[in-house]
C-alpha cells in the first residue's frame, strides 16, 4: 500500500510530488530545501541557516508520519559547493545520531531555487 504524507509544517512542494511517501515498512521525503513554512519564502545565503531549515523541515515530516530521526536509515546531501561539508556535518550530527543512516553527498552544480543544500531520506517504520 502506498500513502502519501504531508504537513503544513513543511513546505508544500514546489511541483507534482508529494513531500513524502510511505510504502510498506518504509517512509521516502521527498527533497527538502530551505523553505520555511510559516511563510513560505526562502532561507537562503548563509549554508548553517538554510541546513538547519532544511533539517526542521525533515523533522516535521518524519513527526507526521510518527517517526524520528532515529528512523532514518539512508541519507542525501546535495551541495552546491562541496566546501560547506564541515558545517553541514556538523549540523547534521545535532540531528542524527549512532548509530548513523547511511548516506552519501555529492557536489551539483546548481539546486532548485538556487539553494544550497538539498537533503532526501528515507525512513524504516518499524
Amino acid at each position: 500500500m502506498i500513502e502519501p504524507i504531508n504537513t503544513p509544517d513543511a513546505p508544500q512542494p514546489i511541483g507534482p510530488y508529494n513531500q513524502a511517501i510511505k510504502a510498506g515498512d518504509f517512509l521516502f521525503i521527498s527533497g527538502q530545501i530551505a523553505i520555511n513554512p510559516e511563510t513560505n519564502k526562502l532561507v537562503v545565503g548563509d549554508i548553517t541557516v538554510e541546513a538547519r531549515m532544511v533539517f526542521e523541515n525533515i523533522y516535521q515530516i518524519l513527526k507526521k508520519a510518527g517517526l524520528t530521526f532515529s528512523n532514518v536509515v539512508k541519507s542525501t546531501i546535495f551541495l552546491k559547493d562541496l566546501s560547506s561539508f564541515p558545517i553541514v556535518n556538523e549540523i547534521y550530527s545535532e540531528y542524527f545520531k549512532q548509530p548513523y543512516p547511511a548516506r552519501e553527498t555529492v557536489e551539483v552544480a546548481r539546486l532548485p531555487k538556487g539553494v544550497n543544500i538539498e537533503v532526501s531520506v528515507i525512513a524504516y517504520c518499524k
